[in-house]
């Protein structure tokens, strides 16, 4: 097993690997920005480094400063969490030549996968279902056009490197795929510096599903089921449930054979997600893959009882999986709610801030990840997610109601956040249903937010019961 892991990362998830590494006896660094002096992730490790300024280019971006910082506490290995550098293959690869493991898959891979059309490319090659559209990027706007006439429309134009829901842009017709263009090639091009763009057909409305692999360094490859991420605003999830009781376990098996295969084809190693989005009529198209760890990987963990996380230790190790194929099994439901600290009257905007009071919920089946304490502060300069609010049921139904009682009895004072807004979700008849899309918040965005004012005001906290 490792021996000390800097943990490249803040906030929860950084709270999240430090606990598995206490938990299977290995050292702990953590590295913070001077904005984060006193962050509970600071607290928790053996160590802890400032590596900069409050801005994530002096910090958490900082590719020397973290490798100094790696290689002065004798760290064989980092685990960079999500976001930041966790898709950074120049990381991955300074991490290789400096001796340190980086937890996560060779800087090669990252790169053909992180390539939106290169991976496209590849997936079709091995036989991965992929939305139709163009073999790769385009060469230009007259080129995106022709393809968009061929496949139909409304079609996308996606950044080949993009992520988040930047760089893409929707086309309804041949006139428009030419704004689309220019405004979705400058906003790549800031944004990832590569304004390279690809055409994909737009699925309306689809759900969007996304499978969670583990594959180690001696070609063992395992899936552990779906989640389903329909639930988002703007191309962010907001809640999250798995298993989709509306998959069938024939179609849970093929699509989880299928992303095997596309983790096979990317000779991929530690953990992924492969992600696909499914139409009206159950046909699914790959998508993307996540060269990283997931935001919702404890949903996964809940229903398996597989701890992601200390899988991904292993493999780091140089270990095999702990696990078969058909090891692994699926029990009972999990709902995870992404609590964020926005105003939701205006129009999500971050609110930093101090947290004056914080009671997180706890009790059976319920599970909290988070790096809040009452006295800390929601900085302006990173995510503002504030906490992931898991729950688990022997039925989808009980899994629900524990959620509901536990949005219930979460309070976050000093900042206003998105609780109010998911526990009316959890009681939304489509959601009880099952019956959502990815169109779920569009179509219910203003009502919600009309029953949260008639609760409470606009400060987005509405009266407890």
């Amino acid at each position: 097993m490792l021996k000390r892991v800097l943990v490249a990362n803040r906030g929860e998830i950084a709270v999240r690997i430090i606990r598995e590494c206490i938990d299977l006896a290995v050292g702990t660094v953590a590295v913070y920005s001077s904005e984060d002096r006193d962050a509970l992730h600071v607290s928790m490790a053996d160590q802890a480094v400032c590596i900069g300024g409050p801005r994530p280019a002096e910090s958490y971006n900082n590719m020397n400063n973290i490798i100094e910082a790696a290689v002065n506490t004798g760290c064989d290995a980092i685990h960079p969490g999500f976001g930041f550098l966790s898709e950074n293959s120049s990381f991955a690869g300074m991490c290789r030549e400096n001796g340190i493991k980086f937890i996560g898959p060779d800087a090669d891979v990252i790169d053909q996968m992180g390539n939106k059309a290169a991976a496209r490319r590849l997936m079709r090659a091995a036989g991965v279902p992929v939305v139709p559209g163009s073999e790769g990027a385009v060469k230009g706007p007259e080129e995106a056009a022709v393809i968009a006439d061929e496949i139909g429309y409304p079609v996308l134009l996606k950044a080949s490197a993009g992520g988040g829901g930047r760089g893409m842009r929707r086309a309804d017709d041949r006139d428009s795929v030419f704004t689309a263009y220019s405004e979705a090639s400058a906003e790549a091009e800031s944004c990832f510096g590569d304004g390279q763009l690809y055409v994909e057909k737009l699925i309306i409305d689809p759900k969007h599903i996304e499978i969670q692999i583990l594959a180690d360094g001696y070609g063992n490859v395992i899936h552990l089921g779906e989640r389903n991420c329909s639930i988002q605003r703007r191309n962010q999830k907001m809640v999250e449930e798995a298993p989709d009781w509306t998959i069938s376990p024939a179609l849970r098996d093929e699509m989880g054979h299928v992303a095997v295969k596309a983790a096979r084809a990317a000779s991929y190693e530690n953990a992924g997600t492969v992600e696909f989005v499914m139409d009206k009529t159950g046909h699914y198209y790959f998508i993307e893959m996540n060269t990283r760890l997931q935001v919702e990987h404890p949903v996964t963990e809940m229903i398996t009882g597989i701890d992601i996380v200390g899988e991904q230790l292993r493999i780091a190790s140089g270990l095999p999986l702990s696990y078969r194929q058909e090891d692994v099994r699926f029990w009972g439901h999990a709902v995870e709610c992404r609590i964020t600290a926005e105003n939701v009257f205006r129009d999500f905007a971050p609110e930093p801030g101090r947290v004056t009071f914080v009671h997180l919920p706890a009790g059976n089946g319920v599970r909290v990840d988070s790096g809040l304490y009452t006295g800390c502060s929601i900085s302006p300069y990173y995510d503002s997610m504030a906490a992931k609010i898991i729950t688990y049921g022997d039925t989808r139904l009980e899994a629900i109601r524990r959620m509901r009682r536990a949005l219930e009895e979460t309070v976050i004072e000093g900042v206003n956040t998105t609780v109010p807004l998911q526990n009316l979700i959890m009681y939304n008849r489509d959601f009880l249903r099952g019956d959502y899309d990815t169109g779920f918040m569009a179509g219910n965005l203003e009502t919600m937010l009309s029953i949260c004012e008639a609760a409470g005001g606009k400060d987005g906290s509405p009266k407890r019961k």
